[in-house]
């Protein structure tokens, strides 16, 4: 259905109704309409509008393609064929306003950093969000793709890291913004023991204040180390600025964070791991895990000033819901299950810390699921084949218009289904 403007002239039958949402973009089509419940077949109308184009002396003004110039008011009203004399009052103004700038919306996925199996949620959002959008998602890497009336999405038992991004379309014929930045959402813990190097984080936390110093070390039998690093805008950067043999040092700002991962110089790849720097100069940090948490090991979350480690009178939330109200300054769990994984955040003097998601890595029952050799192969083939595809597409996204990388996207998702 194209978008549909009503405009009831006000007489003895009726009364003025107008819709709330009236920005068009270029290129839409859109349908502004006159309705007099007196019935339509009594009534010639009559049109007032300053915009540049004229509507027509019919009871419905479709305007295809639309262009700047059909920006303006509109209003209308009727006048009885029987009786040239006896007319409606004028209706109510429709305003319409015609965007040149192309909308496109804004990807968020939650959690962006996960254990295998996890569900996540995936929102696009638009800048008028009751303006009868569907939604598209596109999942890069897999041949899965759908489309919705609603602007979130869950995608339940993701094991693996993935791309996502998403695109808007409404009216008739359909009109489509364009797609979104993509986002990545990191999967932790399902091969972490059987990659062959490892990257380690000095403080190993992964909050950081701003201006911190950071360490960054690979490890393995290996040598020509370098850092990757994914920042939060989709920047894919390959070099540490300060690289000194296995380690890599930050001296953190915003920008810092991102998920990095190590990769030696004959190709072997660590698992990533996510760095949150808090601009907040007064606020607290979370003192949580790096690295996934093994189920029934016991873990500690506190919460740190960049003077000092609290105390006492930490507030600690688990996905958003308060777990610990106490004197108590952590927030001891001694033996982590599934339930305990998600985001954590604390709170301290009325001011929040950033959260973090602490995943929990689940063991098969008598033998670490990582010990079989079965599970090494896979998870190397898998591990490396994975991230060799990412890099590519990262490649391409930055090396390339983002018309032609989506089109390369495409090849792998187009959408199956449109509610």
């Amino acid at each position: 259905m194209c978008n549909t403007h009503q405009i009831s002239p006000a007489n003895r039958l009726s009364s003025a109704k107008l819709r709330a949402d009236n920005t068009i973009y270029r290129g839409e089509t859109i349908t502004v309409r006159c309705e007099i419940h007196g019935g339509d077949t009594e009534w010639d109308y009559e049109w007032e509008t300053n915009s540049m184009i004229k509507a027509p002396n019919q009871n419905e003004h479709r305007i295809r393609s639309a262009s700047s110039s059909n920006s303006g008011n509109y209003r209308c009203k009727g006048r009885m064929k029987s009786s040239q004399h006896e007319t409606t009052e004028w209706s109510d103004s429709v305003t319409l306003t015609v965007s040149d700038n192309e909308p496109r919306p804004v990807l968020t996925v939650s959690p962006s950093w996960l254990s295998p199996g996890a569900s996540v949620t995936l929102n696009c959002e638009v800048e008028h969000p009751s303006a009868g959008w569907s939604f598209y998602w596109y999942k890069a890497l897999l041949p899965d793709g759908s489309g919705t009336a609603q602007d979130s999405y869950i995608i339940h038992g993701q094991t693996h890291t993935a791309g996502y991004v998403c695109r808007a379309g409404r009216g008739d014929p359909e009109y489509h913004t364009d797609h979104s930045q993509p986002k990545f959402v990191w999967s932790a813990g399902q091969f972490d023991s059987v990659y062959p190097a490892s990257l380690t984080v000095s403080p190993d936390r992964v909050q950081h204040f701003t201006s911190d110093s950071v360490s960054l070390t690979c490890e393995g039998n290996f040598t020509e180390w370098r850092v990757r690093k994914f920042s939060e805008d989709g920047r894919l950067y390959s070099d540490c600025r300060r690289m000194t043999g296995s380690t890599c040092d930050i001296n953190t700002s915003k920008s810092d964070t991102a998920v990095y991962w190590c990769e030696s110089g004959s190709g072997e790849f660590s698992s990533a791991v996510n760095i949150t720097v808090q601009n907040d100069g007064n606020g607290p940090i979370l003192v949580s895990p790096v690295h996934p948490v093994t189920e029934g090991a016991s873990v500690s979350l506190s919460c740190s000033l960049r003077t000092q480690k609290i105390l006492s009178n930490v507030f600690f939330y688990h996905n958003d819901k308060l777990i610990q109200n106490d004197p108590r300054g952590e927030l001891k769990i001694s033996a982590v299950s599934k339930s305990d994984e998600g985001f954590y955040k604390c709170q301290y003097s009325g001011r929040e810390s950033a959260q973090s998601w602490m995943s929990v890595k689940v063991t098969v029952s008598g033998a670490d699921s990582s010990s079989s050799p079965v599970w090494l192969i896979v998870g190397l083939v898998f591990g490396v084949s994975l991230l060799i595809i990412l890099l590519l597409l990262l490649y391409r996204c930055r090396t390339t218009n983002s018309e032609n990388f989506f089109l390369y996207l495409s090849l792998f998702n187009e959408p199956v289904f449109r509610v």
